[in-house]
């Protein structure tokens, strides 16, 4: 996420079938115009001498070859990506109709960490909406500089928190953080583009915070995410709110509703709830049957 700035503003085959029939159908009919041949008197009937000789050759006869069964090949599948003419703050490249947002490098953790953020987004009352447990076993996807992990940490002593991001500089932070604090249960983690680097089934709680939109494969890092969560496990999905034009975030950098849903829901997760406490954006809430 960026820092804010002004809103955006014909087959021949069946021919020659029909041709192959008319013909039949006007030499049956006697038509003058067709020219075909009269057809070859009947051969007599075989003799019992003949019927002899033939099965005296023992010459087999060569079976007639199956009808093919074969089906015509099937349509290869659209793809899930696009491209359209850069946005403001856009990648141009496309996702179920969406344009991903350019991403924030690690030069924007002044942003992230600035002293205003908990007035400005409330983040105190988005990590009491997490409801977390003791042993809760938590991801924060695209940490960055571990701003929510390190706050999520005390809170879950008995379980961990992963702080996931694809670029070093980040984990080195977060790293640096957690030995600082003594943050035991922090454990920075590599990811990809296309993938979280999570183990299956390790994790109760997946929390996205101003990151998601800024996956440059969303689907192949949400199968990944959908795989290392635990059965029942939850997504909390944390987005500036499109449909709010006085959230001056730039458009690519904000995501609707209607939208997190349908991109949630085509991994085969189940939208639970939108916790509306938030000044500006949706905590959008997700779950693994």
């Amino acid at each position: 996420m960026l820092p804010p700035t002004h809103p955006a503003g014909p087959s021949r085959r069946p021919i020659l079938a029909a041709l192959l029939t008319g013909a039949a159908f006007s030499c049956a009919l006697g038509v003058a115009s067709c020219d075909r041949a009269p057809a070859p008197p009947a051969p007599p009937a075989p003799t019992a001498a003949s019927t002899d000789a033939v099965a005296e050759t023992n010459t087999p006869i060569a079976p007639a070859a199956p009808a093919s069964t074969a089906s015509a090949p099937e349509a290869a599948p659209a793809p899930i990506y696009g491209t359209c003419e850069p946005g403001e703050g856009g990648s141009g490249k496309t996702y179920m109709g969406r344009e991903i947002s350019e991403v924030m490098g690690h030069f924007g953790v002044g942003w992230l960490e600035r002293p205003e953020r908990e007035r400005e987004e409330r983040t105190d009352w988005l990590i009491d909406a997490l409801a977390l447990r003791p042993t809760d076993a938590v991801a924060d996807i695209g940490a960055g500089s571990g701003y929510f992990t390190m706050r999520i940490s005390p809170l879950v002593p008995e379980g961990v928190v992963y702080g996931t991001d694809i670029q070093q500089e980040m984990l080195d932070i977060i790293r640096e953080r957690a030995l600082e604090e003594g943050a035991l249960n922090v454990m920075p983690v590599m990811g990809r583009i296309d993938h979280c680097g999570l183990e299956p089934g390790s994790v109760d709680v997946v929390l996205f915070v101003d990151a998601y939109h800024e996956f440059s494969h969303p689907r192949e890092m949400m199968e990944s995410i959908v795989t290392a969560l635990k059965p029942g496990g939850r997504v909390f999905l944390v987005e500036y709110r499109l449909e709010d034009p006085l959230v001056l975030i730039k458009e690519r950098h904000k995501m609707s509703e209607k939208q997190a849903r349908l991109e949630m829901e085509a991994v085969g997760l189940a939208f639970v709830e939108n916790i509306g406490v938030l000044p500006q954006q949706h905590i959008l809430v997700f779950r693994r049957d």
